[in-house]
């Protein structure tokens, strides 16, 4: 077993509100994960967990086997090497974007890792490269439209080469080609090794781009941890936890037959 995330037994609360109840959860290298389930499930407040921005009021989170505590992330040395390991991309583009032009927006992470002008500038444009945005390279990111901003954000994520990649619903607000390009970006960072964990509504992108999905409910914790393929089966439990909700309700007439995903 090589576990990259490990939460064991994992509380936590907003001002005595839970967010999350005794999560227990492991995520191996290499794995494409999606974590599923309604607004307000608790999604979002674990991948802050998982990205050290919150930390547990009870129970433990391991990354990479070291426990990662409020304590540790205080060190500027350990944070550091932390978020090299693991890059987060937030639901919204603007909460992450704060540099003049793209360019310094992509730099931004290596030069703050130390590296010189050099390897930062390779690094800089091979993302551009990889994203198709070298035409952005001088845009200030808050005249870009919002895919573009989202393909940013991602750059300035991928210049520091995380080993685990975390994303936060992140077709929202794009058009469905950009989705499109989206979901096959992700396939290829996943080919390449990456360890991916994305939360979503969207059942298309978890039947294409997840190997396994962990679903919330609205007690904050886990219904359902199961290959992706199995879970979307499982009309009954995805209309329980109010994933397809919306499609019976415009087909008031439809038997559980007619459920299709269709794949991007």
């Amino acid at each position: 077993m090589n576990n990259m995330i490990e939460l064991s037994d994992v509380s936590y609360s907003y001002e005595g509100t839970p967010a999350l109840k005794n999560i227990t959860l492991r995520i191996e290298k290499g794995e494409s994960v999606a974590l599923m389930g309604m607004n307000g499930s608790g999604k979002s407040t674990l991948l802050k967990l998982i990205n050290g921005i919150l930390f547990p009021d009870s129970g433990t989170y391991r990354f990479a086997g070291e426990k990662i505590t409020h304590k540790k992330m205080q060190d500027p040395l350990f944070s550091k090497r932390f978020h090299q390991k693991i890059g987060f991309v937030f639901q919204n583009a603007d909460t992450q974007l704060f540099c003049a032009d793209v360019y310094d927006e992509i730099a931004f992470g290596p030069r703050q890792m130390g590296l010189d002008e050099d390897e930062t500038e390779k690094r800089v444009e091979d993302c551009l490269s990889l994203l198709s945005i070298e035409a952005l390279r001088h845009r200030q990111p808050y005249h870009l439209s919002g895919g573009e901003k989202r393909k940013v954000a991602i750059a300035s994520v991928l210049s520091l080469n995380p080993e685990v990649l975390v994303f936060d619903e992140p077709l929202l607000g794009l058009d469905p080609r950009t989705q499109r390009w989206f979901v096959s970006f992700l396939m290829k960072l996943h080919e390449a090794g990456k360890t991916l964990l994305v939360s979503t509504h969207n059942l298309e992108m978890v039947q294409e781009m997840a190997e396994r999905a962990v679903l919330f409910d609205e007690s904050h914790t886990i219904a359902a941890d199961r290959p992706a393929g199995e879970l979307l089966k499982d009309v009954d439990l995805l209309i329980r936890t109010n994933l397809v909700d919306e499609y019976y309700h415009h087909h008031p007439g439809a038997g559980h037959q007619h459920f299709h995903i269709h794949p991007f």
